[in-house]
Formats: C-alpha cells, sequence, structure tokens
C-alpha cells in the first residue's frame, strides 16, 4: 500500500523502526542547514497553516495500522520542519488515544520559542530538537535560519520547553568541521547544552551528502568530546561494534529480568536503570523472536521469560 504522508518504518539510529509523519511540502522549513541530507530548503519560513490536510494524513495512519507492521515509534518528521504545521498538536492528541506507540518529535527547535508550539508538543513521549551552535554568528552560518529568528530566543524556547516537557528531549548536536568545532564555539555550545539540561545530548556529524556543503568529524573526534558535553552524551553519528554490543547486553539483562518474575515495562526501566522507552525498543522485537510472553493483569501488561521458545 502506497502512502502519501507516512513512510516507513524506516531503521533509525535513534528510535529503532520508526514510521515517518510527513506533515509539510518538501524542504518548507525554516532553517536551509548546509549539512541537510535532504537538500536546500525551497521554502524559507515561519509561517504556521495547514500544509497538508490532518484528515488524509488519519486515514492513512489507521490503513497502516491494519496492516500489523512491527514499528517501535511513530516520528514527525520528514522533508521540512513538522512545527509548521498548525495541527501537529492535535494529531498527537489523536495518535496518543488510539495507538499504543510512542510519538516522537524530529524538529530544528526554532519554534519552540512560541508558547502555543511548546504547548502542542507537550504530548509528545520524545522531543528530539538540534542545536548546532553556541554563538549567534556560527548559527547564522550552519542553520542558516528565517531572518525572524534570533539565537536568544531559539535558546530560551529549548531551555523553557526542556524545563516543562514530562517526556524526555534528546538534544542533537550536529558538528560541522571547520565550522562549529574550534574550542571556543564547543565551549559555549556546551554551556548551552548544560543550561537546557536534556536527558541526552546526541552528538551527530556530516555522515550523508550535504545540502550545501561540509565535512564530518571522526567517529574518534565525536568521542573525545564526549566528556565536553557530560554524562549524557553519546555519539549517533557512526554505527559502532560496540553499540551493537550494548544493544544486545541490554537485551538480555531484559530477558534475564523478566525471567525472575514477571514486570511491566516501567518494573524493567527502574530495574535496569535505562528509561521506558528505550526498554519499549526492544520489548517488541524479543515478543516477535519469542523470547518473552505479554501477560495482561487488570490494566497493565506484564513480560515474563518464554521458556519454551
Amino acid at each position: 500500500m502506497k502512502f502519501k504522508y507516512l513512510f516507513g518504518p524506516v531503521p533509525s539510529r535513534r528510535l529503532g523502526l520508526s514510521l515517518g509523519v510527513d506533515l509539510v511540502p518538501y524542504k518548507v522549513c525554516s532553517y536551509d542547514c548546509i549539512y541537510c541530507e535532504v537538500g536546500p530548503t525551497t521554502l524559507k519560513t515561519v509561517e504556521r497553516k495547514k500544509y497538508v490536510p490532518l484528515e488524509e494524513v488519519k486515514r492513512e495512519l489507521e490503513a497502516f495500522w491494519s496492516l500489523e507492521v512491527e514499528t517501535d515509534f511513530i516520528t514527525f518528521s520528514g522533508f521540512g520542519e513538522p512545527t509548521l504545521h498548525i495541527g501537529i498538536g492535535e494529531l498527537i492528541s489523536w495518535i496518543r488515544e488510539r495507538f499504543p506507540l510512542p510519538v516522537a518529535v524530529l524538529t530544528n527547535g526554532s519554534l519552540l520559542r512560541d508558547p502555543q508550539v511548546r504547548k502542542e508538543l507537550m504530548g509528545a513521549h520524545v522531543v528530539l530538537p538540534s542545536l548546532d551552535a553556541g554563538t549567534q554568528e556560527v548559527y547564522r552560518v550552519i542553520n542558516r535560519p528565517h531572518p525572524s529568528i534570533s539565537f536568544q530566543d531559539m535558546v530560551d524556547g529549548l531551555e523553557i520547553f526542556t524545563r516543562g516537557f514530562s517526556g524526555e528531549v534528546w538534544l542533537e548536536v550536529l558538528l560541522v568541521k571547520g565550522v562549529n568545532d574550534h574550542p571556543q564555539e564547543l565551549e559555549a555550545l556546551a554551556g548551552l547544552v548544560k543550561r537546557i539540561n536534556p536527558a541526552r545530548v546526541q552528538l551527530n556529524t556530516v555522515v550523508r551528502p550535504p545540502a550545501h556543503g561540509g565535512e564530518p568529524l571522526s567517529l574518534e573526534e565525536l568521542e573525545a568530546l564526549m566528556p565536553l558535553f557530560g554524562p549524557r552524551a553519546e555519539v549517533v553519528a557512526y554505527p559502532t561494534d560496540k553499540k551493537a554490543k550494548e544493544r544486545e547486553g541490554l537485551r538480555d539483562a531484559i530477558v534475564e529480568t523478566v525471567a525472575r518474575r514477571p514486570c511491566s515495562k516501567e518494573d524493567i526501566a527502574k530495574v535496569l536503570g535505562v528509561s521506558a522507552l528505550e526498554v519499549a525498543k526492544y520489548l517488541g522485537e524479543l515478543l516477535d523472536e519469542g523470547r518473552l510472553e505479554a501477560v495482561r493483569h487488570g490494566n497493565q501488561i506484564f513480560y515474563k521469560a518464554n521458556r519454551s521458545g
């Protein structure tokens, strides 16, 4: 079945199997980032409106759900800035009422300066904004924002949203060699990250052909910068054997935990010291592989090891 506003599920380095929801036309965005893998911005704007019809998006989501395709997240992303759509909050609420999947929003964060946008994103489980500069000067070079967006307002919006959000903020910092990786800029950027205080800091670089040029940092360079950004920093730019081992280790730990006694998703997260969202990414896989069983008790779902699997 072909969809106009949905894509995937696609394997995501950060979200597992992610079903993308595209709420704006191709490259309608408030930025024109030099590193964008999608391509140059065709319409740079901060105007919020109904770029695509929500009822059609809802129909596609219902049709997709009927296919029973394995999915870890429903993610607002796509070819432009999803918060430009004035109905994003309505659609997040609608999804949460109907589907038992976490909702993520991939955003450049520029519109979080708007209290209405902040309010509309409160229903998401995870919001993944970007912060690529520590100063106004580098911000203008790397993100090339709409002229009405001030650097300070953008940073303030990120901080205010993160402080009031009940879900998790995973802040992406994308580094481009020779643009935002010199020591003074990195110090300023790390200072802002500390102030915003996200649940995760995800260091990235130019791993696909960029819209306007830019060279990547190596894995070793990114890993060397992790201490600067604090204990919540991780590198998401390159798949590594270490990450694969950590992933398999967590899967095994989940199975071992529920082998002792049935546990809810929240119980598992508490025992293992990771977020419930992290646990949720692997529960579906383990159920499909027959390593776990799900049992409903009252209003909760408990997981136990499948000893015959």
